[in-house]
């Protein structure tokens, strides 16, 4: 993977998507479960969810931690490494709070 480029599209190349920050937002709070996971974001496909919890876990993101018990008992939480995210997600959603204020206000939108 080149690094080289802009230092935006190195974040985006492991962040990007529609998925994927949401996801670390969920954890932010602690540990879930995958069912956890689901419910806090509806919109996501069981599938969808599973492949950016790998990719997640690949990048060292996220931790999965599975219990040996019947059923198997799985869950995700942040690594040291996925905890330096924290201060972009909270930029993230303090500038989507402001931009949904925006959007809402026709006022403020045409300025």
């Amino acid at each position: 993977m080149d690094m080289g480029g802009c230092p935006v599209e190195a974040t985006l190349s492991v962040v990007g998507g529609k998925w994927k920050a949401v996801i670390l937002w969920r954890l932010v709070g602690g540990t879930r479960r995958f069912n956890e996971l689901q419910r806090s974001i509806s919109q996501i496909t069981r599938k969808m969810l599973t492949e950016q919890l790998r990719e997640l876990e690949q990048d060292n993101l996220i931790i999965r931690t599975v219990y040996p018990e019947v059923p198997p008992k799985v869950e995700y939480s942040l690594s040291e490494y996925g905890r330096t995210f924290i201060p972009v997600l909270n930029a993230m959603a303090q500038w989507g709070l402001v931009h949904r204020e925006r959007v809402s206000d026709p006022i403020r939108s045409t300025t």
